[in-house]
């Protein structure tokens, strides 16, 4: 069944229909990918769709995705979350540490794209893109590799920043009590000598100890570069963005400060606090945050 024709029998439901969540499916590179639509109760031809992408690990269920997309729906905005394959066929749930590890950042930007083309195939005339946390980096990685995506704007909620990155590669002996230079040594030269697919065992993969990885994943991750910088491709892009930091936010702690020097260039990224909010914008702060989106997605015709 296609958009289009859930938005025609929505539309000409009975006054009062309730909003619709429906489970939806792609392949993408030989996976089937997961994601979740959900409609207003109110469907016209110019209801806005966002495409949602989840944080470090995570999935389309999460309470931040699902409480932030029904706030949207509630708005009047139409949603897509989606569950990232992080290697795996029809992946549900948080990413198990036990699962051996053998994904890059840089597998989003292609299922990002997937979602997006499907928005636009079933129905969706202006599409937006949000990413959470390293959700939002990887989103912003889809933008900048894509620059001629039809996408009318993006949302970052508590984007990762390059400080963020940095502590995690600074705190990893004292998380996993061995010293890090050395495993991304190995992992570099593997990937060099085109061994890339040859798994590592390692005291510790981002939250995981004792993990399995691929050396190309562990060089990946650990290896700094400049897309790791979420400001810096923010900076590169030409459409509007607008990035929500929660004022207490102790997992990314510098959103503000990174992008303080980009806010209010020419009126295209807007930098907005969401008060007594933690990292994962629940209750109170999702309905803040879900009036900030829906006023940017409705300033952008």
């Amino acid at each position: 069944m296609r958009l289009v024709f859930c938005l025609l029998v929505l539309v000409l439901g009975a006054a009062g229909a309730r909003a619709a969540e429906e489970p939806r499916e792609l392949t993408v590179d030989g996976r089937v990918v997961l994601a979740t639509l959900r409609t207003p109760a109110a469907v016209r031809p110019e209801t806005p769709v966002v495409v949602m992408t989840h944080g470090t690990l995570a999935h389309k269920d999460t309470e931040t995705m699902t409480t932030l997309a029904r706030a949207l729906a509630e708005r009047g905005v139409a949603t897509i979350t989606h569950t990232l394959a992080l290697g795996l066929d029809r992946r549900k749930g948080m990413y198990e540490c036990a699962q051996p590890h053998d994904y890059l950042a840089d597998d989003a930007v292609g299922e990002i794209a997937a979602w997006v083309a499907e928005a636009h195939r079933t129905g969706g005339k202006r599409v937006f893109v949000l990413g959470h946390s390293r959700g939002a980096n990887q989103v912003a990685r889809y933008l900048a590799a894509r620059p001629e995506a039809a996408i009318s704007g993006a949302i970052l909620l508590a984007p990762a920043t390059a400080s963020f990155e940095a502590a995690g590669r600074a705190s990893y002996v004292s998380s996993y009590g061995a010293l890090l230079e050395p495993l991304v040594r190995k992992a570099a030269k593997l990937v060099a000598d085109g061994h890339g697919t040859e798994w590592m065992s390692v005291p510790g993969f981002i939250y995981c100890k004792d993990a399995r990885v691929t050396a190309r994943a562990f060089a990946a991750f650990y290896t700094p570069e400049r897309r790791q910088d979420t400001a810096v491709l923010v900076g590169g892009l030409a459409l509007p963005v607008l990035v929500l930091a929660g004022t207490r936010d102790v997992t990314v702690t510098d959103v503000i400060e990174a992008f303080s020097p980009l806010a209010g260039e020419q009126g295209r990224v807007g930098l907005e606090r969401i008060e007594d909010s933690d990292h994962y914008f629940l209750d109170l702060a999702a309905e803040d945050a879900a009036d900030r989106i829906a006023a940017f997605v409705a300033a952008r015709p």
